[in-house]
């Protein structure tokens, strides 16, 4: 009988072990705050991946979160504001550490900034800025500083004179806004330029040719043409090409994107500037392990902008 008995406290004891470990194993799945490992865990809410250069962001991001051992959480908005305030409050459920925000709209994105902000969860920007909310730093190029490279590049080709077309990015962002400022300011400063069309074409190549198209038919004559990035300047020279007047027309983008890069070489594209994508996708990775780490970063990194044209297009690195 007493060994009957020692069986069943023994049995006993086994039961309420496993079901304690069987409880601490649940708590830990389900709990929505518990870490799957120890890593860092960013998360990237990026405006379209419908577009080589954010593509490019997205793969330079990967690429530094996996040499550094990152968890990169990725979300595509689609150019959707809407959609990119739905997925920065997707990413802050998902116990991330830092966010990076790549904004559709640099006002409407003032919202998500917000509410990390009252997360608690440090967020910053990259590429286009947010017109509120508290961001710890925002990296990116000069915006302003590329349009007047873009201005100044036509008036040394043309000689300070000419008919000249603007096609204009996403006037909602703060570089759609600063690089058509910037060429515009150059423009002003030289009175043999007369800009016949400016027209805003949404970075997308595909409206970009729509946009020269029409313009090429409503205007015979045409020197020069000023994209306010690559795929708006393909978009262009697509339409250029097709109307046979790719000899009488100086064509500038900006971004350096592979494809622009062959363009160049090709003789179709006179130039562009290189703001590599690839680079701000990295730095924005690195940035966000400094701020885990509480080191200090600049309120705003400016990364170099650089024009490229046949002369040195075979020194650009992109990646």
């Amino acid at each position: 009988m007493k060994k009957i008995i020692s069986l069943l406290v023994m049995f006993v004891v086994i039961i309420g072990l496993v079901g304690c470990s069987m409880d601490k194993e649940t708590s830990t799945k389900t709990d929505p705050k518990a870490k799957d490992n120890g890593k860092l865990k960013v998360g990237l809410s990026m405006n379209t991946l419908n577009n080589p250069f954010f593509v490019a962001v997205k793969e330079g991001a990967e690429a530094q979160a996996k040499e550094d051992k990152v968890d990169l959480v990725i979300t595509d908005a689609q150019n959707d504001p809407g959609k990119q305030l739905s997925d920065v409050e997707n990413l802050l459920q998902q116990n991330i550490d830092v966010l990076v925000i790549d904004p559709t709209d640099s006002d409407a994105i003032a919202q998500a900034v917000k509410k990390a902000n009252d997360a608690d969860i440090p967020v910053f920007t990259i590429d286009r800025s947010s017109n509120g909310g508290e961001v710890i730093t925002h990296i990116g190029f000069d915006a302003l500083k590329s349009g007047n490279i873009a201005g100044t590049f036509l008036k040394d080709a043309l000689g300070g004179k000419g008919n000249i077309v603007e096609i204009q990015g996403i006037l909602g962002t703060n570089v759609g806004q600063l690089r058509s400022k910037g060429f515009n300011e150059i423009m002003d400063a030289n009175s043999g330029f007369k800009v016949v069309a400016r027209q805003a074409a949404n970075f997308d190549r595909g409206e970009a040719m729509k946009v020269m198209e029409d313009i090429l038919q409503a205007n015979p004559k045409i020197d020069g043409v000023y994209a306010a990035n690559d795929e708006m300047a393909l978009g262009a020279l697509a339409a250029i090409e097709a109307a046979g007047r790719l000899d009488e027309i100086t064509l500038i983008g900006c971004d350096a994107i592979d494809p622009s890069i062959e363009a160049i070489k090709a003789g179709k594209l006179e130039a562009t500037i290189a703001e590599p994508p690839f680079f701000l996708g990295k730095e924005a990775v690195i940035t966000a392990q400094k701020i885990s780490k509480k080191e200090s970063v600049e309120k705003e990194v400016i990364l170099d902008s650089t024009l490229v044209t046949k002369e040195n297009v075979n020194d650009v690195k992109t990646k």
